[in-house]
Protein backbone atom coordinates (compact mmCIF):
# COMPACT_ATOMS: atom_id res chain seq x y z
CA UNK A 1 0.00 0.00 0.00
CA UNK A 2 1.36 3.34 -0.62
CA UNK A 3 0.18 7.46 -0.16
CA UNK A 4 0.92 9.87 -3.12
CA UNK A 5 1.32 14.09 -2.82
CA UNK A 6 1.65 16.98 -4.75
CA UNK A 7 1.66 20.31 -3.53
CA UNK A 8 2.35 23.50 -5.20
CA UNK A 9 1.14 27.12 -3.96
CA UNK A 10 -1.84 26.02 -3.48
CA UNK A 11 -3.49 25.94 0.71
CA UNK A 12 -3.39 22.78 2.50
CA UNK A 13 -6.21 20.62 0.75
CA UNK A 14 -6.96 16.82 1.59
CA UNK A 15 -9.54 14.36 0.73
CA UNK A 16 -12.18 13.99 3.05
CA UNK A 17 -12.71 9.98 2.78
CA UNK A 18 -9.28 10.02 4.50
CA UNK A 19 -9.14 9.68 8.47
CA UNK A 20 -6.30 11.42 10.16
CA UNK A 21 -5.88 10.52 13.49
CA UNK A 22 -3.58 12.54 16.08
CA UNK A 23 -0.42 10.34 16.09
CA UNK A 24 0.50 7.05 13.68
CA UNK A 25 2.71 5.17 15.36
CA UNK A 26 4.29 7.82 17.63
CA UNK A 27 4.58 11.04 16.10
CA UNK A 28 2.29 13.36 14.68
CA UNK A 29 1.74 13.99 11.07
CA UNK A 30 2.58 17.41 9.90
CA UNK A 31 1.90 17.12 5.69
CA UNK A 32 1.93 20.68 4.68
CA UNK A 33 0.78 19.13 1.40
CA UNK A 34 -2.28 18.09 0.21
CA UNK A 35 -3.04 14.23 0.44
CA UNK A 36 -4.93 12.26 -1.76
CA UNK A 37 -6.33 9.05 -0.59
CA UNK A 38 -8.85 6.05 -1.47
CA UNK A 39 -10.97 5.95 1.86
CA UNK A 40 -7.71 4.56 3.76
CA UNK A 41 -8.38 4.43 7.19
CA UNK A 42 -4.93 5.88 9.00
CA UNK A 43 -5.89 5.49 12.52
CA UNK A 44 -3.47 3.91 14.81
CA UNK A 45 -5.63 1.00 15.04
CA UNK A 46 -4.65 -0.13 11.88
CA UNK A 47 -1.15 0.90 11.82
CA UNK A 48 0.17 0.49 15.03
CA UNK A 49 2.01 -2.85 14.89
CA UNK A 50 3.32 -1.70 11.65
CA UNK A 51 6.38 0.19 10.36
CA UNK A 52 6.01 2.39 7.54
CA UNK A 53 8.95 3.58 5.95
CA UNK A 54 8.88 7.14 4.08
CA UNK A 55 10.83 8.11 1.10
CA UNK A 56 10.77 11.29 -0.44
CA UNK A 57 11.31 13.31 -3.71
CA UNK A 58 11.41 16.84 -4.71
CA UNK A 59 11.53 18.82 -7.95
CA UNK A 60 10.00 22.28 -9.55
CA UNK A 61 7.87 20.52 -12.29
CA UNK A 62 6.19 17.60 -10.30
CA UNK A 63 6.39 19.34 -6.98
CA UNK A 64 7.21 16.73 -3.79
CA UNK A 65 6.41 13.24 -3.40
CA UNK A 66 5.86 11.60 -0.61
CA UNK A 67 5.30 7.67 -0.35
CA UNK A 68 4.35 5.18 2.45
CA UNK A 69 5.59 2.02 1.84
CA UNK A 70 4.96 -0.17 5.34
CA UNK A 71 6.59 -2.76 6.24
CA UNK A 72 5.45 -6.35 7.22
CA UNK A 73 3.35 -6.36 9.79
CA UNK A 74 4.40 -7.98 12.81
CA UNK A 75 2.27 -11.35 13.62
CA UNK A 76 2.19 -11.61 17.55
CA UNK A 77 1.17 -15.34 19.39
CA UNK A 78 -0.55 -15.92 22.57
CA UNK A 79 1.79 -17.32 24.35
CA UNK A 80 -0.02 -18.64 27.04
CA UNK A 81 -2.28 -20.20 25.01
CA UNK A 82 0.47 -22.19 23.28
CA UNK A 83 2.30 -22.98 26.57
CA UNK A 84 -1.17 -24.59 27.42
CA UNK A 85 -1.37 -26.27 24.97
CA UNK A 86 2.12 -27.36 24.89
CA UNK A 87 1.97 -28.39 28.28
CA UNK A 88 -1.07 -30.29 27.60
CA UNK A 89 0.37 -32.30 24.79
CA UNK A 90 3.21 -32.98 26.61
CA UNK A 91 1.43 -34.57 29.56
CA UNK A 92 -0.75 -36.57 27.50
CA UNK A 93 2.11 -38.03 25.40
CA UNK A 94 3.73 -38.85 29.18
CA UNK A 95 0.89 -40.44 30.07
CA UNK A 96 0.75 -42.89 27.54
CA UNK A 97 4.53 -43.45 26.96
CA UNK A 98 4.23 -44.31 31.23
CA UNK A 99 1.02 -46.40 30.45
CA UNK A 100 2.63 -48.10 27.62
CA UNK A 101 5.79 -48.83 28.82
CA UNK A 102 4.74 -49.73 32.77
CA UNK A 103 2.66 -52.23 31.54
CA UNK A 104 5.37 -53.98 29.06
CA UNK A 105 7.80 -53.97 32.20
CA UNK A 106 6.01 -56.33 34.22
CA UNK A 107 5.31 -58.67 31.73
CA UNK A 108 7.92 -60.78 31.80
CA UNK A 109 8.08 -61.43 35.18
CA UNK A 110 4.88 -62.78 34.84
CA UNK A 111 5.89 -64.93 32.00
CA UNK A 112 8.63 -66.63 33.82
CA UNK A 113 6.16 -67.01 36.88
CA UNK A 114 3.39 -68.83 34.96
CA UNK A 115 5.81 -70.61 32.04
CA UNK A 116 8.86 -71.29 34.26
CA UNK A 117 8.18 -71.30 37.55
CA UNK A 118 10.91 -73.97 38.97
CA UNK A 119 13.44 -72.55 36.44
CA UNK A 120 16.33 -70.97 38.44
CA UNK A 121 16.04 -67.52 36.75
CA UNK A 122 12.75 -67.01 37.69
CA UNK A 123 13.73 -67.77 41.66
CA UNK A 124 16.80 -64.90 41.36
CA UNK A 125 14.20 -62.34 39.46
CA UNK A 126 11.59 -62.92 42.04
CA UNK A 127 14.63 -62.49 44.62
CA UNK A 128 14.91 -58.95 43.16
CA UNK A 129 13.38 -55.48 44.50
CA UNK A 130 14.67 -53.56 41.36
CA UNK A 131 11.31 -53.49 39.76
CA UNK A 132 9.57 -52.24 42.42
CA UNK A 133 12.40 -49.60 42.89
CA UNK A 134 11.80 -48.58 39.63
CA UNK A 135 8.31 -48.31 39.09
CA UNK A 136 8.32 -46.71 42.85
CA UNK A 137 10.57 -43.69 41.22
CA UNK A 138 8.14 -43.73 38.20
CA UNK A 139 5.04 -43.36 40.44
CA UNK A 140 6.31 -40.96 42.70
CA UNK A 141 7.47 -38.82 39.59
CA UNK A 142 3.78 -39.04 38.08
CA UNK A 143 2.38 -38.08 41.18
CA UNK A 144 4.47 -34.93 41.53
CA UNK A 145 3.29 -33.71 37.80
CA UNK A 146 -0.32 -34.84 38.78
CA UNK A 147 -0.86 -33.30 42.02
CA UNK A 148 -2.41 -29.79 42.56
CA UNK A 149 -3.61 -27.75 45.21
CA UNK A 150 -7.51 -29.13 44.29
CA UNK A 151 -6.24 -32.41 45.20
CA UNK A 152 -6.39 -32.62 48.27
CA UNK A 153 -9.37 -31.17 48.45
CA UNK A 154 -10.73 -33.81 45.77
CA UNK A 155 -9.60 -36.73 48.22
CA UNK A 156 -11.30 -35.24 51.24
CA UNK A 157 -14.56 -34.03 50.32
CA UNK A 158 -16.77 -35.01 52.50
CA UNK A 159 -17.76 -33.16 55.91
CA UNK A 160 -16.10 -36.42 57.45
CA UNK A 161 -13.04 -36.44 55.83
CA UNK A 162 -13.93 -39.63 53.59
CA UNK A 163 -13.19 -39.96 49.68
CA UNK A 164 -16.36 -39.55 47.28
CA UNK A 165 -16.95 -40.80 44.52
CA UNK A 166 -17.67 -38.44 42.26
CA UNK A 167 -14.78 -36.37 43.70
CA UNK A 168 -12.37 -39.22 42.98
CA UNK A 169 -13.89 -39.36 39.20
CA UNK A 170 -12.80 -36.02 38.66
CA UNK A 171 -9.77 -36.52 39.85
CA UNK A 172 -8.97 -39.20 37.44
CA UNK A 173 -10.02 -36.95 34.69
CA UNK A 174 -6.48 -36.30 34.25
CA UNK A 175 -4.36 -38.67 32.33
CA UNK A 176 -1.17 -38.08 34.40
CA UNK A 177 -3.70 -38.78 37.62
CA UNK A 178 -4.70 -41.86 35.69
CA UNK A 179 -1.38 -43.05 34.68
CA UNK A 180 0.26 -42.94 38.44
CA UNK A 181 -2.69 -44.59 39.20
CA UNK A 182 -2.16 -47.62 36.81
CA UNK A 183 1.39 -47.95 37.60
CA UNK A 184 0.57 -48.02 41.14
CA UNK A 185 -1.45 -50.94 40.17
CA UNK A 186 0.96 -52.42 38.62
CA UNK A 187 3.52 -52.34 41.52
CA UNK A 188 0.66 -53.67 44.07
CA UNK A 189 -0.22 -56.39 41.70
CA UNK A 190 3.23 -57.88 40.92
CA UNK A 191 4.24 -57.37 44.72
CA UNK A 192 0.47 -59.58 45.42
CA UNK A 193 1.86 -62.12 42.31
CA UNK A 194 5.13 -62.41 43.56
CA UNK A 195 4.32 -63.55 47.36
CA UNK A 196 1.52 -65.84 45.93
CA UNK A 197 5.00 -67.17 44.04
CA UNK A 198 6.67 -67.62 46.79
CA UNK A 199 4.16 -68.69 49.11
CA UNK A 200 3.71 -71.91 46.06
CA UNK A 201 7.26 -73.04 46.04
CA UNK A 202 7.48 -72.88 50.11
CA UNK A 203 4.21 -75.38 50.66
CA UNK A 204 4.07 -76.77 47.06
CA UNK A 205 1.59 -75.64 45.81
CA UNK A 206 0.27 -74.68 42.09
CA UNK A 207 0.13 -70.76 41.80
CA UNK A 208 0.14 -70.40 37.89
CA UNK A 209 -3.66 -69.48 37.62
CA UNK A 210 -3.47 -67.60 40.65
CA UNK A 211 -0.44 -65.39 39.41
CA UNK A 212 -2.33 -65.03 36.26
CA UNK A 213 -5.03 -63.63 37.78
CA UNK A 214 -2.76 -61.14 39.94
CA UNK A 215 -1.83 -58.90 36.58
CA UNK A 216 -5.27 -57.13 35.81
CA UNK A 217 -7.39 -59.10 38.74
CA UNK A 218 -5.34 -58.88 41.63
CA UNK A 219 -8.02 -59.55 44.22
CA UNK A 220 -9.29 -62.65 42.36
CA UNK A 221 -6.23 -63.85 42.43
CA UNK A 222 -5.35 -63.82 45.73
CA UNK A 223 -8.61 -65.29 46.60
CA UNK A 224 -7.74 -68.06 44.45
CA UNK A 225 -4.35 -68.46 45.99
CA UNK A 226 -6.18 -68.93 49.26
CA UNK A 227 -8.92 -71.45 48.63
CA UNK A 228 -6.43 -73.55 46.12
CA UNK A 229 -3.88 -73.83 49.79
CA UNK A 230 -6.77 -74.27 51.71
CA UNK A 231 -8.11 -77.15 49.37
CA UNK A 232 -4.25 -78.14 49.05
CA UNK A 233 -3.99 -78.73 52.73
CA UNK A 234 -7.32 -80.57 53.20
CA UNK A 235 -6.04 -83.41 50.48
CA UNK A 236 -2.65 -83.66 52.00
CA UNK A 237 -5.04 -84.50 55.42
CA UNK A 238 -6.95 -86.85 53.67
CA UNK A 239 -3.71 -88.37 52.24
CA UNK A 240 -2.20 -88.71 55.12
CA UNK A 241 -4.84 -90.46 57.04
CA UNK A 242 -5.56 -93.01 54.27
Amino acid sequence: MSFSSCYSHSPLVYNKDIKLCRTVGQEKPNFPFSIRSNGVDLCTRRVSRSRAGLSGDWSFIGGSKIVIKPKATTSFRNSKRSQIHASWFVGSQLASTVFTWGTIAVLPYYTLMVFAPKSELTKKSMESNLPYVILGVLYAYLLFLSWTPETVRLIFASKYLLPELSSIGKMFSSELTLASAWIHLLVVDLFAARHIFRDGRENQIETRHSVSFCLFFCPIGILTHVITKAMTKITRTESHGL
